[in-house]
């Protein structure tokens, strides 16, 4: 960096440089930096002797760059391009007035992004970044407005709402489950290929939870299809694959376009819930609190959430 400063004397020369090499003029390039003609001549002209050569060829009415201002041209456009970008990320983030959403790739599929045109409609300036995580991110430590938990709805730290109990029924694909007719009742499950949803860190009920919640006795199969990622397993269920746990407030959107079907009757409530939170610590900013508010609205026509 001392080198750097000896062979152009001011980094404030290397703008002054950009923006004549840019508009091909010294005069331009004055009335875009807000300062006189000769200011950016002068410039121009430390430069060239700190470097050792002729950046710019001077004629009466025009100026045009040299080999050299070529080269140094288009590099330092490019650095310029790349800091002003970082510059305005970190603008962003200085201003902090964005909306982070923390929730699971399922949850941002199939229950957030159809919900997305309603909310820039009655919310155009909220600037929402969604952010899917196979955890229960720590919202104060890493920034985040808004998260979706399953649990109880109590965690130290953070504000809580019920979005949805926890209702859980088996789908289908429609084909699978037209073959699949002749079940009586739950314990006929154990003779289709289910689909086991497994994720590495969350805690997620198992068949064997729903078969002993029936009091079904029988270990359910160990074959079937098993994946870590619940959009994963919608997406196997609706190819075919078999048979997967549908939570409700996940999967009724795609039981109202026909992609999947399911067996209500055999509902299970589990007891546990998914809350929207947002920290006790650190207030929220007015987007995100109209965020949490419209995200809560949506969420009570689905049912009557309660507010810890």
């Amino acid at each position: 960096m001392q080198e750097l400063w000896k062979l152009l004397s001011s980094p404030r020369h290397l703008i002054v440089f950009e923006a004549a090499a840019r508009h091909r003029s010294f005069t331009q390039a004055a009335r875009e930096l807000n300062v006189q003609q000769p200011a950016v001549s002068a410039a121009i002209k430390q430069m060239e002797t700190s470097l050792g050569v002729a950046l710019f060829e001077r004629s009466h009415r025009r100026v045009a760059l040299t080999p050299a201002g070529e080269r140094l041209y288009s590099d330092i456009s490019t650095a310029l391009e790349r800091i002003l970008t970082s510059a305005r990320a970190v603008h962003q983030r200085g201003r902090n007035d964005h909306v982070t959403l923390s929730v699971s790739t399922a949850f941002a599929y199939y229950w957030m992004v159809p919900c997305l045109s309603q909310l820039h409609d009655q919310h155009p300036d909220i600037d929402l970044r969604l952010q899917t995580s196979d955890r229960e991110p720590d919202i104060d430590a890493e920034g985040i407005s808004l998260a979706i938990r399953r649990g109880n709805g109590t965690w130290p730290g953070v504000h809580a709402h019920l979005i949805a109990p926890e209702v859980i029924y088996p789908i289908a694909a429609p084909p699978v489950m037209s073959a699949a007719r002749e079940m009586q009742q739950p314990q006929d499950l154990l003779s289709q290929r289910l689909i086991h949803l497994e994720e590495p860190v969350r805690e997620r009920p198992t068949w064997g939870q729903f078969f002993r919640h029936y009091g079904i006795k029988d270990r359910p199969p160990t074959a079937g299809l098993r994946l870590n990622d619940y959009a994963l397993v919608l997406q196997a269920t609706m190819a075919g694959e078999g048979f997967a746990f549908g939570w409700k407030h996940v999967t009724q959107g795609l039981i109202a376009q026909g992609l999947l079907v399911a067996r209500q009757e055999w509902s299970w409530e589990t007891g546990a819930g998914f809350y929207l939170v947002w920290s006790r610590n650190t207030p929220l900013i007015p987007q995100a609190q109209r965020t949490r508010d419209w995200i809560i609205s949506v969420a009570a026509l689905d049912g009557d959430p309660a507010v810890r």
